[in-house]
C-alpha cells in the first residue's frame, strides 16, 4: 500500500466528565460541574469517524484510558476513596480523548533516519493530564511496533511542556513528500499558562531529526492565549500546501508567513481577517479546531467542523463566502461533537494524524464502519448513561467504567498487550 494521511481518534472513555480542570479552557471551565452524557458523547465520535471513512478518509483509533488511575493516586498517597474531590476528579479524567495531544508525528520523508517518529507529549502543566503519557505509550508502541517504520519516544522532560500535535502543523507539496513542520510554543507570562515551551518544540525537531531548513519555531499571540485559544489548533490548521488560520493568530505572522513561504513556495495561506470574524467568535464556534483534510479522487480539500459553527452568524456567513469562491476548501463538512466541545474539544482535538503506509501498522489500531459497528454496540451496552459531579467517588459508578473498558479492550483483542 501507499503512504497515506490516516486520522486516529480517540475513543471517548467511559469517564467522561465536566470537572472543569483545564485552565485557560473556556468551555470546560464554563461547564465545570455540568452532568456529563459518556454514552453520547462515545457514540458522537463514533458517528464522527464513520463519516470520515464515509468521504473516503483512512481511520484509525485509540482506546480510552484505565480509570481511575490508581497508580497515580497511590503516589499522591491516596485512593479514589479519600482523595480530595478535585484530585479524584483528575484520576478520572477522559481527557485522553483528544488524541491530538498524545503525541507529535513527523512522517518519514521528513526524517533524517527514513521512519516516522512520534514523539509522546507529556503535558505536564495540566495535573489532570499530567499522568496520561504511560498508558499512551503503551499504546502507541503496539500500534506502531514496526521498527523499520517508526520510532517512538519517550516523552521530552519535565519542566518543558509538551501538548503535542496540536501546537504542530506540516505543510508540503502532497502528504507522501517532505515537508515543512511547524512547532508553535506560547510564552510565559501570557494570561493563562504556556502549554507549549518552545524548549520541548525545539528538542522534539532534534530528536526526530528534522532539516533545519525545513523547520519553523512560531510564536502564539498572546492575544489567541488570553482569549481562549489554549492550543494552536484553536486558531490555525494546516493540511497539505493549505495554511487555514485567523488573523491574530500568530505574535509575528508576517514573518512567519515570509519564512513559510521560502520554505515551501507552494504554500497557499487563507486567512480569516479579525474584522469578519472575532477571536472570540472563532474561539466560541471552534472554526479553526476542524480536521482540514483532502478528498480522493481530486475533490479538493473539506472543512470537518463542528456544528457550533453554524451558530455564529459571522462564523458562517465567512465560509458560505469561501466555499461560494474559487478557493482550495470546497467543502464544509458540521458533525456533532457536542459533548467533546462542551469540555473544550473540537473535531481536530479528537484525532492524530499519522502519515505512513497502513500496511505497517496494527491492523487492531485501524477501523472500517463494520469494526465502528461492533465499538458502538460495546458502547450502547456498557458506557454510563451520566455522570454527576457527586457520582465520581461512587464505587458502583467506577465499577462500571473498570468493566466498559475491560470489555472493550477484549473486543478488540487487546487485553494481552495493555495492561492497566
Amino acid at each position: 500500500m501507499s503512504v497515506i494521511e490516516i486520522n486516529f481518534d480517540g475513543i471517548i472513555g467511559p469517564s467522561h466528565n465536566y470537572a472543569g480542570l483545564s485552565l485557560g479552557n473556556l468551555a470546560s471551565a464554563r461547564n465545570a460541574g455540568a452532568v456529563s452524557h459518556p454514552r453520547a458523547a462515545a457514540l458522537q465520535g463514533i458517528e464522527k469517524m464513520r463519516g470520515n471513512i464515509r468521504l473516503g478518509l483512512r481511520q484509525g483509533i485509540f482506546l480510552p484510558q484505565w480509570r481511575p488511575d490508581s497508580a497515580w493516586l497511590a503516589r499522591l498517597g491516596v485512593d479514589v476513596g479519600n482523595a480530595d474531590p478535585h484530585i479524584r476528579a483528575a484520576a478520572m479524567s477522559a481527557s485522553s480523548m483528544w488524541a491530538a495531544n498524545a503525541a507529535t508525528v513527523s512522517p518519514a520523508s521528513d526524517t533524517a533516519d527514513g521512519r516516522t517518529h512520534l514523539t509522546i507529549a507529556n503535558l505536564v502543566t495540566m495535573p489532570h493530564r499530567s499522568h496520561e503519557w504511560p498508558q499512551t505509550l503503551a499504546q502507541l508502541r503496539v500500534a506502531f511496533s514496526d521498527a523499520r517504520a517508526f520510532a517512538v519516544h519517550d516523552p521530552i522532560p519535565a519542566p518543558f511542556g509538551d501538548e503535542g500535535a496540536a501546537n504542530h502543523m506540516r505543510l508540503s507539496q502532497s502528504h507522501d513528500q517532505a515537508g515543512v513542520e511547524v512547532f508553535v510554543y506560547g510564552r510565559s507570562g501570557s494570561a493563562f499558562p504556556a502549554r507549549q515551551h518552545v524548549e520541548a518544540s525545539k528538542a522534539i525537531a532534534r530528536i526526530h531529526g528534522l532539516d533545519p531548513a525545513r523547520t519553523l519555531f512560531v510564536q502564539q499571540s498572546e492575544e489567541a492565549i488570553a482569549a481562549g485559544a489554549f492550543h494552536n489548533d484553536v486558531v490555525a490548521v494546516a493540511n497539505e500546501h493549505i495554511l487555514f488560520a485567523h488573523e491574530q493568530a500568530f505574535a509575528d505572522k508576517d514573518r512567519f508567513y515570509a519564512d513559510l513561504r521560502a520554505a515551501l513556495p507552494a504554500v497557499e495561506i487563507v486567512e480569516v481577517p479579525a474584522s469578519a470574524v472575532s477571536l472570540s467568535d472563532a474561539i466560541a464556534s471552534y472554526l479553526f479546531n476542524a480536521q482540514l483534510v483532502t478528498l480522493p479522487d481530486g475533490a479538493g480539500m473539506a472543512l470537518i467542523l463542528p456544528t457550533e459553527a453554524q451558530q455564529v452568524p459571522a462564523v458562517w456567513r465567512w465560509l458560505e463566502g469561501m466555499i461560494a469562491g474559487n478557493g482550495p476548501i470546497r467543502r464544509l463538512v458540521p458533525v456533532d461533537v457536542r459533548q467533546s466541545m462542551a469540555n473544550g474539544g473540537g473535531p481536530a482535538c479528537l484525532r492524530l494524524r499519522v502519515v505512513a503506509d497502513p500496511a505497517d501498522i496494527d491492523p487492531r489500531f485501524l477501523v472500517d464502519e463494520a469494526r465502528l459497528d461492533g465499538i458502538a454496540r460495546i458502547v450502547a451496552g456498557y458506557w454510563p448513561e451520566r455522570i454527576a459531579p457527586d457520582d465520581l467517588g461512587d464505587t458502583r459508578l467506577i465499577a462500571q467504567i473498570e468493566q466498559s473498558w475491560l470489555t472493550l479492550v477484549d473486543h478488540l483483542q487487546l487485553s494481552g498487550d495493555l495492561s492497566i
